[in-house]
């Protein structure tokens, strides 16, 4: 009989939590988990999958403009806010209910509430100490909002999802994932959108020449970009309306303020410091290369330990982790040719390495380039245009990187994802025949070398 509680406690019902915690109890693992906010973490109830139903929604309108061109011709469109709100509310209460069913059909013992670590082997929950003999921290991140004046009047992708009206003008900040997004949302169903942010241009971290494209295709859906920009201060008037004061003293008033500008490790108060867990300044939890922090007996997966904060990685750690710890053992994550999607308008699509990466560890570089608009566009009469990228190592005829600027971009580049992670190379994709017509088959057509390094 064991003389813990538990085998493993999970505090958080995320998505790397949930797969933890399930896998391990498939496995014959005595299984707590915690979770004092929802079920399935962000990703299903503020994050990847309430965006991408807005996204959707916020496609429709340009696609009814579209049709006239097909002779298709739509009268009497009008948008309810209300109506995508609260359908969204039902898919996501329905997806909760489906992870409740799983945790607790998997034999996981689930308590609903705020845990927190108070020993090296237990942890307290609604004022109730249990202990394990090992604990999995998976708690996730937080929007970070700046301390400036008026910041009370900030929303956060915590909020976006159900606001109570439907803004007519809204200032969104920020240059990752979600700003860019959010941005094509808003503006998409119709409201006067800018995006500001801080840098010289968003999506740091992507390759240059598809941050450039991104902006310009972006700005073409009606969305006002404004780089090198910061606010100061937000002041509420009379009439409700926000005040915003940026850095450089110019105001203007707004519907709404958005901040996008990333999410921190939810660390606190989670009483890691107190158990002897070491954090990083941003109250990352340090861990090794099996997610093993510094107390032999805590781990921690996803986002909280801040290395790639994707749902597929989360669940990707997960899966290793409790393979290694109750399994026949597990290869460790590989963080490199991780593919990713961002649902801007245009889509993202992006797996392996940037140009300006590549150049550095492949010194014989060969750049394939191909711009052009769509066989759709030809008719719809939208100015939207397609940007796709090979990069190929020169000596080895590996393709080591690949970028997609357009529509279904994300479906895209998951499959090539495969083939990169195969080891595919430039002979591999010029000997594949391609499906006629797809903007797909570009990526197999592609013979000309745009630019050349080494």
């Amino acid at each position: 009989m064991s003389k813990f509680d538990f085998d493993l406690f999970v505090i958080g019902a995320g998505s790397g939590g949930v797969r933890a915690a399930r896998m391990a109890a498939s496995m014959g693992v005595r299984v707590g988990i915690a979770e004092e906010r929802y079920l399935g973490g962000t990703c299903v109830n503020v994050g990847c999958v309430p965006k991408k139903l807005y996204v959707y929604a916020s496609q429709y309108a340009e696609s009814f403009s579209e049709a006239a061109g097909f002779g298709l011709h739509a009268a009497d469109i009008r948008f309810n806010w209300e109506t995508l709100r609260d359908n969204k509310t039902q898919e996501i209460t329905r997806l909760n209910g489906i992870y409740r069913n799983l945790l607790v059909n998997s034999g996981c013992q689930l308590i609903e509430g705020r845990a927190t670590v108070s020993g090296p082997q237990s942890v307290t929950v609604n004022g109730q100490e249990y202990s394990a003999e090992r604990i999995l921290v998976a708690v996730g991140g937080w929007p970070f909002v700046p301390n400036i004046p008026g910041a009370e009047h900030i929303i956060t992708s915590n909020e976006v999802f159900d606001l109570d009206t439907f803004p007519k003008r809204i200032l969104i900040v920020g240059g990752g994932y979600i700003a860019i997004e959010f941005a094509g949302v808003f503006a998409g169903l119709g409201c006067e959108t800018q995006l500001i942010h801080r840098g010289d241009l968003f999506l740091k971290g992507f390759d240059q020449e598809i941050r450039e494209y991104t902006a310009q295709e972006v700005a073409k859906k009606g969305v006002q970009l404004r780089f090198n920009t910061e606010i100061s201060s937000i002041q509420k008037l009379a009439d409700g309306q926000l005040e915003v004061t940026l850095k450089q003293g110019e105001t203007q008033c707004v519907d709404q303020v958005m901040y996008a500008t990333g999410r921190t490790p939810k660390t606190t108060g989670l009483g890691l410091e107190t158990a002897g867990v070491e954090l990083a300044p941003n109250g990352a939890i340090k861990v090794d290369e099996q997610f093993q922090t510094s107390v032999p007996s805590i781990y921690a997966v996803g986002d909280v330990i801040d290395r790639v904060q994707l749902t597929p990685v989360a669940l990707a750690e997960g899966m290793a982790l409790v393979r290694r710890l109750y399994g026949q053992g597990s290869p460790d994550v590989e963080y490199e040719m991780i593919a990713t999607a961002v649902f801007s308008q245009p889509n993202i699509g992006t797996v392996g390495f940037t140009e300006e990466e590549a150049v550095k560890r492949f010194p014989q570089l060969d750049v394939y380039r191909s711009e052009f608009r769509s066989m759709k566009h030809t008719l719809s009469g939208s100015e939207e245009r397609t940007l796709m990228k090979l990069l190929v190592d020169r000596h080895s005829d590996r393709v080591v990187g690949v970028h997609m600027v357009g529509a279904d971009a994300g479906e895209i580049i998951q499959g090539i994802a495969v083939a990169l992670k195969a080891g595919a190379t430039k002979a591999t994709f010029d000997s594949t025949i391609g499906i006629h017509p797809t903007a797909a088959e570009e990526f197999v057509t592609m013979r000309d070398v745009t630019r050349q390094y080494g």
